[in-house]
């Protein structure tokens, strides 16, 4: 595998001047298809926890009913399934910042087996988690722990049945600071990678930071693994012409993210055509998740307009 090394005194020097192979697209087989979702990041207000904590939560508005189940103490994820049900989705992304943490901060095989469980009997598909990891932090301890964390939450994930994780790279301020930190996020990626492999689970790395389309790509290059691929988040890139980054990333989807808004290179925000959008994925032949992420504080009266949008563009 590419760019892999041992996990402590690593020497990452010349692997951005090494000749790359180009990454082929994903083959898929058969017309594009969607499966539509919602992500739990959507109602991170209302939770109870926020990565392993419990956070100062919002209260569900009076009149606001999804769930049968008392929701005073703050979300659980099985109210958010119960929320998915009421949206009338097929799955939900189970973020993994919200879930319950056991005595090490981490959710527990028990917690999140019964998870499973109860998403089963909805009938509601988990499409997938997140994590928040990042790798270029530079190389050490926390880049160590980074690495680790991220190991960790891919047995985890196998656990609770999630096909797909969807990861950070970095950002591209950190990126910006040092050369080689591409080169360390590209091995431990690889190093995340086998890890992937062996439990059958997708990473789907994110346009999360600012990264641009072309360091996506390079980051697609230098990773050799069936098993990684890129989480496609609309609503990310900040650039000149994001519908035109969406459509270079697009064929290397394992994942996709919508968001009701697009980013301009000057931070101009502008609303996200869907039906360009489902047009992109058609185009490239993307088959899998479309999960639907919102944002603003205004989520439980205006999620559900974007998301009858969004569904009448891809159907």
């Amino acid at each position: 595998m590419q760019a892999t090394a041992a996990a402590s005194g690593i020497a990452f020097t010349g692997l951005a001047t090494s000749p790359l192979p180009a990454r082929e697209p994903i083959e898929r087989s058969g017309p594009p298809r969607f499966r539509i979702g919602i992500a739990g990041y959507s109602l991170r207000p209302y939770f109870r926890y926020m990565k392993g904590k419990q956070q100062k939560f919002q209260p569900i508005p009076k009149g606001v009913s999804f769930t049968n189940r008392d929701v005073s103490n703050g979300l659980t994820q099985v109210d958010f399934l119960d929320y998915c049900v009421s949206m009338g989705v097929e799955a939900a992304e189970l973020t993994g910042y919200f879930m319950t943490p056991g005595p090490d901060g981490f959710p527990t095989e028990a917690s999140l087996l019964e998870l499973r469980r109860q998403a089963f009997t909805r009938g509601v598909v988990i499409s997938g988690t997140a994590i928040g990891n990042n790798f270029t932090v530079g190389p050490g301890k926390r880049y160590e722990q980074e690495v680790s964390d991220a190991m960790r939450w891919i047995d985890l994930a196998a656990t609770l049945g999630a096909p797909h994780i969807r990861f950070f790279a970095g950002t591209a301020a950190q990126l910006a600071k040092s050369p080689s930190r591409m080169d360390e996020a590209v091995v431990a990626v690889n190093r995340c990678a086998e890890q992937a492999a062996n439990k059958g689970v997708f990473l789907g790395v994110e346009n999360h930071g600012q990264l641009s389309a072309a360091q996506m790509l390079e980051i697609m290059d230098r990773v050799d693994s069936p098993w990684v691929g890129i989480n496609l988040d609309t609503g990310n890139f900040v650039s000149d012409d994001p519908y035109g980054d969406l459509e270079a990333c697009a064929p290397y989807a394992v994942n996709v993210q919508v968001k009701p808004v697009m980013k301009s290179r000057t931070g101009e925000k502008t609303p996200a055509d869907y039906d360009r959008i489902a047009k992109i994925l058609r185009d490239s032949g993307y088959q899998g998740y479309v999960v639907f992420e919102y944002e603003d504080a205004d989520v439980l009266e205006a999620l559900p307009k974007h998301l009858a949008q969004l569904q009448t563009a891809l159907a």
